[in-house]
């Protein structure tokens, strides 16, 4: 009769322990145990990307002196397979150790940075996990450098064991960021949840207006969804001399700031912004969410068209949340839409990618400009924030007031994340809002897929306001290309898509010598002289030099057709239309 003994039955269990030899040299050491799996071979993945930031980054190539050995130290036998793959020769082995070196030294929410005062890892880039294994449980031990004192992260700590923690699957792991080091650590309690705030590199931030502000919305935003399903939550933040950015994750975030900007309101409140987007995901992406971001393939592109939804949803909700907790008054609100318009209208781009495209493209456009980008594509962030409110606005309207995009939201929270646990579909999607509001809103999800101008005004004036371009009417002439001054000199930066010199063959990078015969002086204000004084339709030669030669090309000037949008009220608007205002811009 065989016996069949405890320890084999044993489950496989993953344990890391991360460490830091060298921080100064931007490396961090990290062991991984992997118990009772008892196969042949193991093959261990780093992914290639991480969720919220669609790129593929290619983690693996910052790993380097990978070895494996098994209870007794025996070196193992490791050969890598593919650019993300190292296959272990195990052996049946009860118990595989495979330590491997990261290097850590980019600026970014999203990726590693180790140096002597600190270490942000970024989970994805940092833990290996086995193929086939994304569902197992797995602990997490950081042993900070003998300086520093502070790990915060979401994950959950592990009783008895110091600076250990718990994920109940990778998923869970690699959407957790670790900060280790010396940073400043407040809290605050908001909608029932515990908040952290770690703070990394200094600031001049009052840490009381901070506090109370996050909490004011942390209350407006949980108010939405009607309950916040979080218990703690953690908000690291890097303030560096110049920063900015953002990544939402299931628990926490991480936020870029500049550690001298919190003393100037107009930076203070763009920093409110950005808690209020980031934080708006832990529903809005991280748990309501397309079907084709979870579960997640961390081998390749995770692609989707609904970023306008996802991304540009959570834009608009950003600046309405700052409307609601009072950090915007009406006009700076107005403003932040009328910006929004700007940008895209103002872009040839937007005739060319709709927003549904511009989502699925994310992965080799969004993250990667150049400069022909703003020909060539439109962001689903600002598109899709004016989408949400033509939907706002609609659904205001059919409803006279009494529902608006709020509702449907918490309805498909409920329904796809609280109830079936899944993620939607885009015609799902409509089909709800459709259903809760009794409405439709097919031509706002057409124009998702549609390249061009929105309606805003077919939507605006049911509220008592009205979009208007105060460059109407006037006729302006286009010079078509955009420059910079380098180490002296004039040179193109950019472009635009059907101008005059666009079609004379004006490039990027032509350093820009004379224009009809005039030298341009060192600041390049010849062009602007130029331009104010010519008419549309008026010639210019243009003497460049490009690639080392000197060429002389004709211009013709265009109409310059850029608008300068404004959102007003409108005049004469009904009290009907006034109230239908009021709810939507009102202070909660």
């Amino acid at each position: 009769m065989t016996v069949v003994t405890t320890s084999a039955l044993a489950a496989p269990s993953i344990r890391f322990e991360v460490s830091f030899k060298e921080p100064q040299a931007h490396y961090a050491e990290i062991k991984m145990e992997i118990s009772d799996l008892r196969k042949d071979h193991i093959d261990v993945k780093m992914p290639v990307w991480t969720p919220g930031s669609y790129l593929v980054r290619e983690y693996a190539r910052h790993v380097e002196s990978v070895e494996a050995c098994d209870a007794d130290g025996a070196y193992l036998a490791v050969e890598k397979v593919n650019k993300n793959t190292w296959r272990i020769q195990s052996a049946k082995a009860k118990k595989v150790t495979f330590s491997y070196r990261i290097y850590g030294f980019e600026v970014s929410v999203r990726t590693n940075f180790i140096d002597d005062s600190h270490a942000f890892l970024s989970p994805a880039a940092t833990f290996m996990y086995v193929d086939g294994m994304l569902d197992q449980p797995v602990e997490v031990t950081v042993i900070p450098h003998a300086n520093w004192a502070n790990i915060s992260t979401g994950l959950e700590t592990v009783a008895g064991k110091p600076n250990t923690f718990h994920a109940a699957d990778f998923d869970i792991l690699f959407d957790s960021p670790i900060e280790v080091g010396n940073q400043d650590v407040f809290t605050f309690d908001a909608a029932g949840v515990h908040h952290e705030i770690a703070m990394v590199g200094g600031g001049n931030y009052d840490k009381e207006r901070l506090k109370a502000d996050c909490a004011a919305i942390v209350e407006e935003a949980t108010a939405i969804f009607g309950v916040n399903p979080n218990k703690r939550y953690v908000f690291i933040v890097h303030n560096y001399q110049s920063g900015g950015g953002g990544l939402e994750h299931l628990n926490s975030t991480v936020l870029g700031a500049s550690r001298n900007g919190y003393q100037s309101e107009r930076s203070y409140v763009g920093f409110l912004g950005l808690v209020a987007h980031e934080y708006f995901h832990l529903w809005h992406v991280k748990r309501l969410r397309p079907f084709e971001l979870g579960p997640f393939d961390y081998d390749n592109e995770n692609y989707t068209s609904a970023l306008w939804i996802m991304e540009g949803f959570t834009a608009y909700y950003d600046n309405l949340l700052l409307r609601r907790c009072g950090f915007l008054d009406e006009s700076g609100y107005l403003q932040a839409i009328a910006n929004d318009v700007n940008t895209i209208e103002n872009r040839p781009g937007n005739k060319v990618q709709s927003a549904a495209l511009a989502s699925f493209d994310a992965w080799i456009k969004y993250y990667r400009p150049d400069e022909n980008s703003a020909n060539t594509s439109v962001s689903y962030y600002n598109k899709g924030a004016l989408l949400a409110m033509l939907l706002d606005l609609k659904i205001l309207t059919a409803t006279q007031g009494e529902k608006r995009l709020d509702d449907v939201l918490k309805a498909a929270y409920e329904k796809f994340y609280v109830r079936e646990r899944r993620g939607f579909r885009e015609q799902e999607l409509q089909t709800l809002i459709e259903e809760v509001t009794g409405t439709s809103v097919a031509a706002i999800f057409d124009a998702a897929h549609a390249i061009g101008p929105l309606d805003y005004n077919g939507y605006l004036n049911a509220v008592g306001y009205e979009l208007i371009d105060y460059n109407e009417g006037q006729e302006r002439p286009d010079l078509g290309f955009t420059t910079a001054m380098t180490d002296g000199r004039v040179v193109v930066t950019g472009v635009t898509r059907g101008t005059g010199a666009w079609n004379g063959g004006i490039n990027v990078k032509d350093e820009v010598l004379a224009i009809n015969g005039e030298r341009l002086d060192a600041n390049g204000r010849e062009l602007n002289r130029l331009v104010q004084s010519s008419v549309i339709g008026d010639q210019l030669d243009v003497l460049i030099a490009r690639d080392g030669k000197i060429r002389e090309l004709t211009i013709t000037l265009s109409e310059d057709t850029k608008g300068s949008f404004r959102i007003v009220p409108l005049q004469n608007a009904s009290q009907q239309q006034k109230r239908l205002g009021q709810t939507w811009l009102s202070l909660n």
